[in-house]
């Protein structure tokens, strides 16, 4: 019941009106502990239709609850965004996509580097992956060798 709360909250601030979809999705990408990608709600979600989730996923984006993160697998990986941001550039933060597992972390307490532009460019987003191996992964790495 304590976490419904939390769900209900977070979709309260973020001025989205809560249904069981949304709670669901909401607490998948929560419970999950890492960004998830559009195939990996699917699968944990296995009741609720690819359009459904995609339309929650567009929602939850555009009320800044989640942002998107292209780790350059091809696919968008998706995280929910902590209370006081609202997806603008030094709202952003660093991201790590572990090669071998395939799953994409947010590190919110590294900030992204800002470039000074050029005048005249406008900046509105910044993609910063980091790539190498998790650290599970590369304990298994580790206990091969």
């Amino acid at each position: 019941m304590e976490d419904e709360n939390l769900y209900l909250e977070l979709l309260n601030k973020r001025d989205i009106q809560p249904t069981a979809i949304r709670l669901l999705v909401l607490k998948a990408m929560m419970q999950a502990g890492r960004s998830v990608s559009l195939l990996d709600l699917e699968d944990l979600l296995d009741t609720v239709d690819k359009s459904t989730i995609y339309r929650t996923l567009t929602l939850f984006l555009s009320h800044h609850l989640v942002h998107s993160i292209d780790d350059g697998t091809g696919s968008f990986k998706y995280a929910v965004c902590h209370a006081s941001c609202s997806c603008e550039v030094n709202d952003l933060h660093t991201h790590f996509h572990c090669v071998r597992c395939n799953h994409t972390f947010c590190f919110t307490n590294i900030p992204t580097p800002i470039v000074k532009l050029p005048d005249g460019f406008t900046l509105s987003s910044i993609n910063y992956v980091l790539k190498g191996l998790c650290p599970e992964c590369a304990a298994k790495e580790d206990s091969r060798r």
